[in-house]
């Protein structure tokens, strides 16, 4: 007897893997989580919520959506959100792609993008990274075809970790046609101290056809309460939200969420000592001798090679992220965590002169 089939787009997918559990939590390296709590009045804003469970979500979102068009000045309609960037990226792909079409999207970068284009049946067009681990944007341009439906730019690019410059994504959002939706992915846009990195925001004021994605889960520390949310004209989000499973996102995380705008200053103090930590991971492995790219998220990469896999591994008890046969990718935790990390990667060093 036959057992039922899934589709045959399931077959060459591979299953999103998350990064390997720590022993102590705090010591997780390998997930690009914040390494702070939720914020002030988040907790008690969300928990307030527990007492109605037992009713569906607000699925218009309307206090989501009226508190984010009170910060980016856009009337709610500009908005789409959804279980994380990555749901909310997967309803925009499903709304605008299907067999036939053309998806163009850097490589190394997020890896639940060739999940999400396989998905919906259309191809999926990868253009390598530059040597420097950065975006190659006159490469992803020339890959652009009367198929291509949408185009994905990751900045700050995960898990390598360099912007793509304003000028530069200026440069290419001339170059690529109307009717081809740019979604720039800037789900670690607070972490970016780069002043000559792009603004998906400004982009989006310029061109029609520009997406933006951002989350709750990396900065705002609400990983595990799941928003996500796309900035884009109406018409797109709308698209998006036509796509997105109904009541997605509870009322526990959109208060979350809402509570978590209000925090703007600890918000930002936060975000300052992990851009600092980060600073000093960065000088720290290079003085190893390590070659780091530009890093701009809240993480940083070690293009190992091969031996990525055995370098995580020497890492333990502190999980990181291997890409195996690529690099490995370090999230940035407490002073004390990275401290520990930075010993483990000086004694590889020693051990692997290169």
């Amino acid at each position: 007897m036959s057992s039922p089939r899934a589709r045959r787009a399931l077959d060459d997918i591979p299953v999103y893997r998350p990064g390997k559990a720590a022993v102590a939590e705090d010591h997780k390296l390998s997930s690009n989580e914040n390494p702070y709590g939720p914020l002030p009045g988040v907790t008690a804003r969300a928990a307030a919520e527990l007492d109605r469970i037992n009713r569906y979500p607000d699925a218009g979102m309307t206090d989501l959506y009226a508190a984010l068009s009170a910060r980016f000045d856009l009337s709610p309609d500009h908005f789409a959100a959804g279980t994380g960037s990555v749901a909310v990226l997967f309803a925009l792909l499903n709304a605008h792609c299907e067999t036939g079409d053309e998806i163009v999207y850097a490589w190394r970068s997020f890896e639940a993008y060739p999940i999400a284009v396989d998905l919906t049946g259309a191809t999926g067009v990868r253009v390598a990274l530059r040597p420097d681990a950065t975006h190659d944007l006159a490469a992803m341009s020339a890959a652009v075809t009367d198929r291509t439906r949408v185009v994905m730019v990751c900045t700050p690019n995960n898990p390598t970790g360099p912007v793509v410059s304003a000028d530069d994504l200026a440069v290419f959002l001339d170059s690529v046609p109307e009717r081809v939706l740019v979604v720039v992915d800037e789900a670690y846009v607070e972490f970016v101290r780069d002043p000559g990195g792009a603004s998906g925001l400004t982009a989006l004021a310029a061109h029609d056809n520009v997406v933006v994605l951002r989350t709750f889960s990396k900065a705002y520390g609400l990983a595990g309460l799941r928003v996500g949310y796309a900035i884009a004209r109406p018409e797109v989000a709308e698209s998006i939200r036509k796509a997105t499973p109904p009541f997605s996102v509870t009322d526990v995380a959109q208060a979350a969420a809402v509570a978590s705008l209000d925090s703007q200053v600890e918000l930002d103090r936060r975000v300052e000592s992990i851009v600092q930590e980060r600073v000093v991971m960065v000088a720290a492995l290079r003085a190893q001798g390590w070659d780091v790219p530009e890093a701009e998220g809240n993480f940083v990469w070690l293009a190992l090679g091969d031996d990525a896999v055995d370098f995580a591994v020497a890492c333990d008890p502190v999980p990181v992220r291997p890409f195996a046969g690529e690099g490995v990718r370090i999230s940035v935790g407490s002073p004390e965590v990275n401290a520990t990390f930075l010993g483990l990667a000086a004694a590889w060093r020693e051990a692997h002169p290169r």
